[in-house]
């Protein structure tokens, strides 16, 4: 039997449909600076530019809906963030977003990279990235994944059970070497961000729990196997995280670990990788910490737990992602449709129908990411109204950005730029409803370079064995 309610008002006793957060903007045309690359500037003509590429050429030449990387704010927060933590290694998390050239300039600016799957790894070799300076983290590798990474001489490989461990030994002894490994860890650490990104509390899928044992135990395995040389131990709390509060309790009991390590084996481990999860700005409200505020925050933390237990530091390393890539993408969109809906209490809300949707970006359908957004090809004297940002998919719950103040008169035809946009937008991409996934585009002061071509109908259809 199935229970059924007509819906009422969702906004009772309010006077406006905007969540209490959102303020309405005194210049709707105005750029918030941390939420985009910083070689974005709005034109004297009103149309945003991206490292001098205006975004109504961008689409002209490439189309909509378009992914454009600032190739310089890349680099620069890359080299920020290898900056503000020397000598502490800086893996850059290759699933926020990963392509041949994004490896190259990782490479480039001396950063090591981290891949979680058999395609990532393979992106990574095939671009020239020295193995030894890649990371393998994966919650359930397969045997073809490890003899990969293995083969190709990767730096580390993350385990994250008992079964990985078996699989590790089984390979390396098949090919009489040494594989290097660091243990996942859940810390017990309950970081205050969605239950989806919320990775090192003990009731999830990654990692062996310190609290229950099972941590040790694999320690003391990897320790005695003579197919193995454990280096460490590895922790990562989640993701979206702005400050350095959930880290110093991942600290200290890790660093416990280490200790109790140390006495039963009379060894002691070299290296302690604190994860990634460094949050960006997605609208105006967020106000995550900088690269040297963490870097900062995160080496008074370990030097207070190592003095604490009387441990050597060890090598110090950590996985931003997000931090690096986020901010140098942004989406670009053609308005189609824009219809204002009554929503009850004399209250109504314009829908601003986009040429994209939860296929290029599930985040705020997944958990509720909120994102901005900002009338990209022309300049606006119409006063701002709180507006859905929405795509073409078969889903009520197809929502790019669920509030925002946009001009009043957008309209078909018109641009729609969405910042913060270079993490896990194309990597989370899917073909939902048969639709090719977008471009990715490199632009600089000197020009545009494709990193990723749009797919075509006939590269989704050349799957089909159904079809002629």
């Amino acid at each position: 039997m199935s229970h059924m309610h007509v819906a009422g008002s969702v906004h009772a006793e309010v006077s406006s449909p905007a969540p209490v957060w959102l303020t309405k903007p005194a210049d709707v045309n105005a750029l918030t600076a941390k939420l985009w690359s910083a070689n974005t500037v709005r034109g004297p003509d009103g149309v945003v530019t991206i490292a001098g590429q205006p975004v109504t050429a961008l689409a002209k030449k490439y189309g909509t809906p378009l992914y454009v990387i600032d190739e310089a704010d890349f680099r620069d927060r890359a080299r920020r963030w290898k900056a503000a933590f020397d000598p502490w290694r800086v893996y850059y998390a290759g699933k926020a977003f990963l392509c041949g050239k994004v490896a190259r300039w990782v490479a480039e600016e001396g950063l090591f990279l981290d891949v979680c799957s058999l395609g990532e790894l393979t992106v990574a070799l095939r671009a020239g990235v020295d193995p030894a300076t890649i990371g393998m983290h994966g919650s359930n590798k397969s045997v073809a994944e490890l003899r990969a990474g293995i083969e190709a001489g990767v730096g580390r490989i993350i385990v994250d059970s008992a079964d990985e461990i078996t699989r590790v030994e089984s390979l390396a002894a098949e090919r009489g070497t040494t594989v290097k490994v660091m243990i996942r860890v859940t810390a017990g650490v309950e970081a205050h961000t969605h239950d989806y990104i919320a990775t090192a509390h003990d009731d999830q899928k990654f990692g062996l729990s310190i609290n229950g044992g099972a941590a040790l135990v694999a320690m003391m395995r990897c320790y005695h196997s003579p197919h193995i040389e454990l280096l460490g131990i590895h922790s990562h709390i989640g993701s979206q995280i702005f400050d350095t509060n959930g880290f110093e309790v991942a600290a200290r009991r890790t660093l416990k670990l280490f200790s109790q390590f140390r006495e039963a084996t009379g060894s002691a481990m070299s290296e302690l990788d604190l994860g990634g999860g460094f949050g960006i700005a997605y609208i105006k409200e967020d106000t995550p910490s900088t690269a040297e505020e963490l870097a900062e925050g995160l080496r008074d933390i370990v030097d207070h737990e190592c003095r604490a237990f009387g441990l050597p530091q060890p090598k110090l390393s950590i996985e931003p992602g997000r931090a690096i890539v986020g901010p140098a993408g942004t989406a670009v969109y053609e308005v189609g449709t824009v219809k204002p809906v009554d929503i009850g209490g004399g209250l109504s809300r314009r829908y601003i129908s986009v040429d994209g949707g939860m296929s290029d970006n599930i985040r705020p359908a997944l958990y509720g990411a909120e994102y901005s957004a900002t009338l990209a090809s022309r300049v606006s004297d119409a006063d701002p109204v709180v507006s859905r940002v929405v795509g073409v998919h078969c889903e009520s719950g197809d929502i790019l950005v669920r509030d925002e103040f946009l001009p009043g008169d957008v309209a078909p035809g018109d641009l729609i730029a969405v910042p913060a946009s270079g993490a896990y937008s194309r990597s989370m991409a899917s073909n939902y409803n048969h639709v090719p996934r977008p471009p990715v585009i490199a632009v600089t002061t000197a020009g545009t370079e494709v990193l990723l071509r749009r797919e075509t109908l006939e590269d989704l259809l050349s799957l089909d064995e159904g079809l002629e």
